[in-house]
């Protein structure tokens, strides 16, 4: 059970990357106040590193890498920092871990354990003192299958839960500050597509995802895009977007007319990868209302792009105060001719796979809805024809290919821009040391102009001089938390009503089934609107990240501490199933039908907010989670409307199954995994 001072707070995700760089590149580690998390130290084959995670808990596939920073094998890893507590009082830890696990607190050993997949006893209560404790764990890799340790704790045994990473902190030091500068060197050379011109045939096929990430592909471009907004995206992108990661390419007095050819030649590509878009088949609603029974959304309905909440990355066209954090949908227009941007929206993939803009699965009529909305909040332009004339088209196209757009982009041309390979800009690093030579991206006198910054370019320049190692060894873990990052799922998750929040996911779901749902491949929403008035209760609508969805979905496991596949099942027990099915009925169960649906049956009696369907619950949910939270629902989520229906494990249904509260909630498992199989519960109306 979560303890009684931290059930109110919200956790929040604790990214690495982000808390060490803000020590790293804005102050020193000795004037930097606690940051949320554990300094976690990695050792494997010589090497080590240092990172932030917000728990003590860890999987690792046999043989792979701990971190993209050292060698794959056997490893150990070390946690420090402290436990913080609101008020002083007695827990007690256990372990579930394949490995060694030594926990200290206070400079006293509170848990010593090792384990062959299963739980290490509970430990014996320890006082935590109000404010921070001195924390330590250690951890050695276990010699046979994949390692893995999620520590919990308890005040209350003999159930545990996870420790929230509100309840870690850690000091600044050195170390950390260059390992978040390396981290960040080398998340800027993947985000940058770095490796599209600086090549490495010993990574083609094998190494990070990111590798093999793409950019927009120009076939038909000119159908696409505006010639005027080409025009000036390619002489100068961060002009119209400061975060772009497209570099400045076109130099000197001939730099705007050489900008104008290329666009030029490319609004003259009106044909090739076209999308022949299918009308969308995802059910935002569970049933129809029969005739008279349920209204369409009223007049004064929120515009859809409330309702999708677009607003979480992006500044729309007539923002009075916009977020610089946010992406500017001012010069939407600009961009996209009458009727391409709803197609856009309705599949932002389909010419660049690697695209942070998700799809939503739109239907024609929504995506219509959206643009013309957009087109009406954006600024009236006037948009200048493209040049016709055929000598100025053929100078783009030579451009086209000499100046470097081919390393990323795909046109089906041959591409006469090389660049030196990795190793080579690795030696040049090393004869000048520390400083990059003139002519390369980072020097002086760019090739590229990215416009990065001081930090940036010193990152870059560490990263580079380390070498390319880490290239080639992904760690689904780390992916997942850049991943996360730079998608911004917590714009909406843990804001918005009824989106959970997304620290807590990589030990709710069974990846496999993230992995489905991240990619679109889930054809429905989990939660449907029963209303009686027709409107939705959930408003919010996942959208698919088809690119990242499986290594995302895996790392955020390994991330808490599971596989990245969920063992095989034993056979439903059938009788156990049965009662089961009495206790999520309304005789003599907890009525579970009121609130929630059984595959095509909706809740009998939602008086404020509708429950998941039950017959998706068991692909769903991690059985660790379900447990936990069939057992006490406002530990994790304090303002759900799921009722408490055990005490110290007790249940108030004392006929089934001699009361025992465990036992109950192991028969309703096993008949949510009969899935779309379930037999709906008896209403208590027959």
């Amino acid at each position: 059970m979560m303890s009684r001072f931290f059930r109110d707070a919200r956790p929040f995700l604790t990214f690495g990357v982000c808390l060490v760089s803000l020590v790293a590149l804005n102050g020193s580690a000795a004037d930097a106040k606690p940051a949320v998390g554990l300094a976690i130290t990695v050792a494997a084959g010589g090497e080590r590193e240092m990172s932030v995670a917000q728990n003590v808990s860890l999987h690792v596939e046999a043989a792979k890498p701990a971190s993209p920073f050292v060698a794959g094998g056997a490893f150990t890893a070390t946690w420090e920092g402290f436990i913080n507590a609101d008020l002083r009082g007695n827990f007690s830890f256990q372990a579930d871990l394949n490995g060694a696990l030594k926990v200290e607190i206070n400079s006293a050993v509170v848990l010593e354990a090792t384990g062959t997949g299963g739980g290490s006893p509970l430990s014996k209560p320890i006082q935590l003192n109000k404010g921070p404790n001195a924390f330590r764990a250690s951890f050695t890799a276990a010699e046979k299958g994949d390692s893995f340790v999620r520590l919990s704790w308890t005040e209350k045994p003999p159930f545990t839960s996870p420790i929230p990473s509100t309840a870690f902190t850690h000091a600044g030091s050195t170390g950390l500050q260059k390992a978040a500068e390396l981290r960040l060197g080398r998340e800027l050379f993947l985000n940058h597509r770095c490796i599209q011109c600086h090549t490495d045939a010993k990574l083609a096929g094998a190494g990070v995802p990111e590798l093999k990430m793409d950019a927009p592909s120009l076939e038909g471009i000119g159908a696409r895009r505006n010639y005027d907004w080409m025009a000036r995206w390619i002489l100068d992108p961060k002009s119209l977007r400061p975060s772009a990661q497209m570099p400045k390419l076109l130099h000197g007095a001939n730099a705007k007319e050489d900008a104008e050819s290329i666009a030029a030649y490319l609004a003259s590509l009106k044909t090739g990868g076209e999308v022949k878009l299918a009308e969308v088949a995802y059910k935002t609603r569970q049933n129809e209302p029969a005739d008279g029974e349920g209204q369409a959304a009223s007049t004064d309905a929120k515009p859809l792009y409330e309702r999708l909440h677009c607003i979480g990355c992006h500044n729309p066209p007539d923002a009075k105060e916009p977020d610089p954090a946010k992406l500017s949908q001012k010069r939407i227009a600009e961009k996209f001719p009458v009727g391409k941007l709803a197609e856009f929206l309705r599949a932002p993939e389909a010419h660049y796979a690697w695209t942070r803009m998700p799809n939503f699965h739109l239907s024609a009529k929504e995506a219509k809805e959206l643009e013309d909305w957009l087109f009406a909040a954006a600024p009236k332009v006037v948009m200048k024809p493209a040049p016709t004339d055929a000598a100025v088209i053929e100078r783009g196209k030579k451009l086209v290919q000499s100046t470097g757009c081919l390393n990323c982009h795909s046109l089906g041309m041959e591409n006469q821009l090389k660049a030196p390979p990795v190793d080579a800009l690795h030696s040049r690093h090393v004869a000048k040391r520390e400083k990059a030579p003139a002519g390369d991206c980072l020097g002086q006198t760019p090739a590229a102009d990215y416009r990065f910054s001081a930090e940036e370019r010193a990152a870059l320049n560490a990263f580079t001089l380390a070498g390319f190692a880490s290239l080639s060894r992904h760690v689904p873990a780390e992916f997942a938390e850049r991943q996360a990052r730079a998608l911004n799922c917590t714009a909406c998750h843990g804001q918005l009503d009824l989106v959970p929040a997304f620290e807590i996911l990589g030990g709710k779901l069974k990846p496999e089934w993230a992995a489905k749902f991240i990619a679109g491949e889930i054809p429905h929403k989990v939660r449907y609107d029963a209303h009686p008035k027709g409107e939705p209760w959930v408003e919010s609508r996942m959208p698919a990240f088809k690119s990242r969805a499986k290594d995302l979905a895996h790392g955020m496991a390994q991330r808490h501490g599971y596989a990245p596949k969920s063992p095989a099942e034993a056979p439903v027990d059938a009788a156990l199933a049965e009662v089961g099915r009495k206790l999520a009925g309304k005789d003599g169960g907890f009525s579970c039908v009121s609130c929630h649906g059984i595959g095509p049956a909706l809740a009998l009696e939602v008086f404020e907010s509708e429950g998941i369907n039950l017959a998706y619950s068991a692909d769903r949910l991690m059985p660790d989670y379900y447990r936990r939270w069939f057992r006490a629902p406002t530990s994790i989520d304090p303002q759900t409307k799921m009722p408490v229906y055990f005490d110290e494990g007790k249940s108030p249904l004392t006929d089934v199954l001699d009361g025992d509260g465990e036992k109950q909630i192991s028969a309703v498992w096993e008949y949510l995994r009969l899935r779309d199989k379930m037999p709906a519960p008896k209403s208590g109306a027959e």
